[in-house]
């Protein structure tokens, strides 16, 4: 039985994520995948701008604009004939959304792009992923976890990090609950298939009819493939055969049978919104689907799970590689579990039409001001004066220039970055990259630790305390 450091079940988006994450960081990863390869379908097809600033931070942003493209204006259709277009994102709403973050826009690429892009980072950083790997149970003491597996040998880790879906296996293993409601108890069909006669330029919509639920047909930027989606009353059992595709395509629009020329991949689910009752259990952590269920509307499930991978990494890389205590990694479902229940809240109110696509679906406002890892030592940090105006210790590290570089390719790696903005710098461990500059807005005058995660950790007008916070971490002079 082999052991390593950290083994990842799952090889979707979010535990993918991680292993490039871990990789990139030196520490032993193994990603196991119940399936015999990547997921071959669209379903979760929206980055939103976080989310991109962390895949250029993982190194793929390239790959994933080249695979991609913006998201089309919807067209409305009714028997037959185009009356009028449906605008889901407010191209001001997004700009001024978008704030300083080079990606100011959400960008389409289907899921199974994003896997091929992340697995073959992996690969490049020299991770693993071993396909054809179903786990059926695990024991745990205190220092191992050991996973059972259907077929070859068990699996020995000192951190285990389930990513294997909203059915996972080692949640139920744990025998952690999800605590959740049914979004709409109206099945869904989505599917991938090619079609001929309809154009590429637009999301096409046509609304419900009678008894029938709409239908939605939407271009996949990058592929020559389209994404259809049905809705179907409460209490069908859904036919995902070529057939019955075409039949209700052809029931519900102007297209004919025929024009569905193939299937490509299918999929019937209930949309429901589900959080785990807890992150960690032990050495074991939950991530990703395994911890959060969303409705796939406004795009939030694949991207908070991408960001759960993205804190949970520099945390174990800190504890097994930098000597920081173990205690920092129950910091992940303190400052994850309340994010993803937020966002839970957003998924779903796009989804029953109370919360519009925009702020609060890209992402980028989100932080964790009360997070025990947040200490903000500036005397006016707890006043009403111009704090508005500045970064506070918990919040998304904004971008900007600084002596005409971009402070996000300063972030760039898994390392921790000091701003010294106006005041002298300290003395530091060699690991911290520091970037010294006069005083400005967003962050004001001050010292700004920056978390590997992009984050602000600690923000102070003087070196006092900085040692001792960034031993925390197990980093030291």
């Amino acid at each position: 039985m082999s052991t390593t450091d950290v083994v990842i079940v799952g090889a979707g988006p979010t535990g993918l994520a991680l292993g490039v994450d871990l990789a990139r960081r030196g520490v032993d990863a193994l990603v196991v995948e119940k399936a015999d390869g990547l997921f071959p379908g669209s379903r979760g097809k929206g980055l939103q701008p976080r989310t991109m600033e962390v895949l250029e931070d993982l190194g793929v942003m390239d790959a994933i604009q080249a695979a991609g493209g913006t998201y089309p204006v919807g067209m409305v259709w009714k028997d037959g004939e185009r009356v009028g277009e449906h605008v889901m994102l407010d191209p001001e709403e997004i700009k001024r959304a978008a704030g300083d973050s080079a990606f100011n826009v959400p960008w389409m690429v289907p899921q199974w792009r994003t896997q091929e892009i992340l697995f073959d980072r992996l690969e490049e950083l020299g991770g693993r992923v071993e396909f054809g790997r179903e786990i059926t149970g695990l024991d745990q003491d205190e220092e191992y976890v050991t996973l059972h597996c259907a077929s070859g040998p068990d699996l020995r880790a000192r951190y285990v990090v389930a990513a294997d879906g909203g059915r996972s296996a080692v949640r139920r293993a744990l025998g952690i609950g999800m605590t959740g409601e049914t979004v709409d108890p109206n099945p869904v069909l989505v599917c991938d298939v090619r079609i001929t006669g309809l154009d590429r330029d637009n999301w096409h919509v046509f609304p419900p009819n009678g008894d029938d639920g709409f239908l939605a047909i939407c271009p996949l930027a990058g592929t020559e493939d389209f994404q259809l989606v049905a809705q179907f009353p409460q209490g069908t059992t859904v036919d995902t055969s070529l057939d019955a595709i075409r039949k209700v395509t052809a029931a519900r629009s102007h297209l004919a049978p025929e024009d569905i020329t193939e299937v490509r991949w299918a999929s019937e689910f209930r949309p429901r919104a589900a959080l785990a009752d807890r992150f960690r259990s032990g050495h074991v952590f939950l991530a990703g689907d395994a911890a959060h269920v969303h409705s796939p509307a406004g795009g939030q499930g694949l991207n908070t799970s991408v960001q759960d991978a993205y804190n949970l990494g520099w945390k174990l890389g800190a504890v097994l590689r930098d000597g920081a205590d173990p205690a920092l990694l129950d910091t992940y479902e303190e400052e994850r579990r309340p994010i993803a229940a937020q966002m839970l809240g957003v998924s779903t109110g796009v989804h029953r039409g109370e919360v519009q696509r925009g702020a609060a679906t890209m992402q980028l406002g989100l932080g964790y001001r009360e997070s025990s890892l947040s200490e903000d030592a500036r005397p006016t940090a707890d006043t009403d004066t111009d704090m508005d105006a500045e970064v506070r210790a918990g919040d998304r590290a904004p971008d900007t220039q600084v002596a005409g570089k971009r402070l996000f390719d300063a972030f760039r790696g898994p390392h921790w970055t000091l701003l010294a903005f106006g005041v002298d710098a300290p003395g530091l461990p060699e690991s911290v990259r520091c970037v010294q500059g006069a005083a400005q807005l967003p962050y004001g005058k001050g010292l700004f630790l920056v978390r590997p995660d992009g984050y602000v950790g600690l923000a102070g007008d003087s070196a006092d305390g900085i040692e001792e916070y960034l031993a925390r971490f197990g980093l030291r002079r």
